[in-house]
């Protein structure tokens, strides 16, 4: 993950922490695309392709009070983007391994590393980055409020990259002047590198998050691709 803007320090005390077995009934839904990903098949979550949505995300009617960096040393140039029942933004995909303590995600994997999310899962623990596709936002500030806009923790995500589309939610937030982030298990199910120090993809990310929906429980990414698959519908006749 390359959030330079992030202190390390937040970081240091995760180091003395090992994984935990999650509940039963707390077990985040296993994602299982990146096999197919992985052998060159693509990932199609839901019935709406991603042409059909690229197609309504041509123009941008900016929601934004000006414009976000994709990291730390880049330029202001990413606008956050208004539709009918949606908001979206097209920018690069940094990894977010933060929340469960997992093999892959932990302080010796990730400089950035914290061992919590800004959302929680049904039993208040945080979200596993290795397990569950999530989105990260920026933080409100100025430049934009998420709350505002009618997204929320557990809010519905279409994830669009070189014509594949996978579900996700919103499920941290990041700093107020960066976009484009998404969690370990979001990069590797799209084929993108998931290394959380120097994974990612510079650009090329479509993120179209649904306003005012939610995935019940948040941890369930089954839950996640239903809803979503209705929402794109819906996109797609009100856009």
């Amino acid at each position: 993950m390359r959030r330079s803007t992030l202190a390390l320090a937040t970081a240091t005390g995760a180091a003395l922490l090992t994984a935990a077995a999650l509940p039963a009934t707390a077990q985040p839904t296993a994602h299982l695309a990146p096999t197919a990903a992985a052998q060159g098949a693509g990932l199609q979550e839901g019935t709406v392709g991603a042409a059909a949505l690229l197609a309504k995300l041509k123009g941008c009617a900016q929601l934004s009070h000006g414009k976000y960096r994709t990291d730390e040393e880049t330029s202001a140039s990413v606008p956050v983007c208004g539709k009918n029942g949606a908001v979206f933004w097209k920018a690069d995909m940094d990894i977010d391994c933060d929340g469960r303590t997992t093999s892959k995600c932990n302080a010796d994997t990730d400089p950035w590393y914290q061992d919590d999310t800004a959302f929680h899962q049904s039993d208040g623990e945080p979200l596993s980055a290795e397990r569950l596709p999530y989105v990260v936002v920026p933080s409100a500030s100025g430049i934009w409020n998420y709350a505002s806009a009618g997204i929320k923790g557990g809010g519905v995500v279409a994830v669009i990259y070189r014509d594949q589309v996978e579900y996700a939610v919103v499920g941290d937030t990041g700093p107020d002047k960066i976009i484009g982030e998404a969690s370990y298990a979001t990069a590797r199910g799209l084929g993108i590198d998931p290394d959380p120090a120097t994974g990612g993809t510079d650009s090329g990310v479509t993120y179209l998050l649904f306003k005012n929906s939610r995935a019940t429980p948040i941890e369930s990414h089954t839950d996640a691709v239903s809803r979503g698959d209705a929402l794109a519908k819906k996109f797609l006749q009100d856009n």
